[in-house]
Order: structure tokens, then sequence, then C-alpha cells
């Protein structure tokens, strides 16, 4: 139930010239742009410049850029740890339609991380992360239904949930069933 910084395939590779290209996009508020350069930043260990990227991105709108805040914030990657602020952003990217900030969000509320443990509400984050497709989450909520862990226990329903995480590539999900 590791928590993941969201990575898109597209930052995998950049060129300089790329680079260049999304500093420019970044520059005209292309918030997505700003999220992948920040990507490619954190990779080279400069947490400052992605750090400003994706509060760039976030207060941009960015739900992506939010999470990965959140994140540095929640690690104390390049920030001091701020588990409350690390809380906001993770809701502002749920609410953004950021399944990874939900699966995060749930995570906190699971674990009673800076807050009271609620597994009703870390039930509800992870439901909304699965159903976004976050697959992390489909096996989280498959342990739920699997131990009764805030819902009534349904060995059936938990393993729809870990199906459907090992079918997304989740290899706990597959280990669980």
């Amino acid at each position: 139930m590791k928590k993941i910084l969201c990575v898109l395939a597209l930052a995998s590779i950049v060129s300089a010239n790329e680079i260049e290209v999304l500093t420019k996009k970044c520059n005209k508020n292309d918030y997505g742009a700003c999220v992948v350069l920040g990507l490619k930043y954190d990779e080279k260990q400069n947490h400052t410049k992605a750090r400003e990227l994706y509060t760039k991105a976030c207060n941009g709108g960015n739900a992506m850029g939010c999470n990965n805040l959140g994140y540095f914030y929640d690690e104390g990657i390049g920030v001091k740890q701020d588990y409350k602020k690390a809380r906001e952003l993770y809701t502002k990217a749920c609410n953004g339609g950021n399944a990874m900030g939900c699966s995060n969000l749930g995570y906190i509320y699971d674990k009673g991380i800076n807050v009271k443990q609620d597994y009703k509400k870390a039930r509800e984050l992870y439901t909304k992360a699965c159903n976004g497709g976050n697959v992390l989450s489909c096996n989280n909520l498959g342990y739920f239904y699997n131990e009764g862990i805030g819902v009534k226990q349904d060995y059936k329903k938990a393993r729809e949930l870990y199906t459907k995480a090992c079918n997304g590539g989740n290899a706990i999900g597959c280990r669980n069933l």
C-alpha cells in the first residue's frame, strides 16, 4: 500500500529540445507541461525546481501537480515534512479527479497519519481511486472486504477487487487471489 509518485510515461525520455519546448509551454501556463517538466527535475534530484513547477501546476488547477506536490510534503522531499499540507494537497488532487491523489488520501485515513483513523473515509477514497483506475486502491479496498475492515466482510467482493488490481498490473493484487 505504498504511496507512489505519479509518473508519466511521456516524461521518461526528454531531450534538451523537449525540455526547452516544455519550459516554453509551462511559461505559457500549460500546466500539464509544468508537471512533466517537474518530473524531469525530480528525476535529476532538483527537488526545489520540481516543487516550484508542481506548485505552479497545482495553483493552475492541475490535479496531478497537486498530488505530486502533496507527495513532497508527505515524504519531506525538498521541504519540511508536513502531513497537514500533504493532506490538503491530496484532497485538492482528488477533488480535481486525480485517482492517485484519492489513493494517497485514502492511505492517510486508513493508517491514521496525523488524522483520526477513519476506515469509512479510507474506503470511500479507495473506491473513488479504484473507479478512477488506480489499481493499488483496488487492492487496498479488496483487503478491506477480505478482512471486514470498515465494511461487512465479503470474500466475493474482495476477490473481484483483487482481480481488478491484478488485471491492472498490481502484483500484490495477484498474490492476494
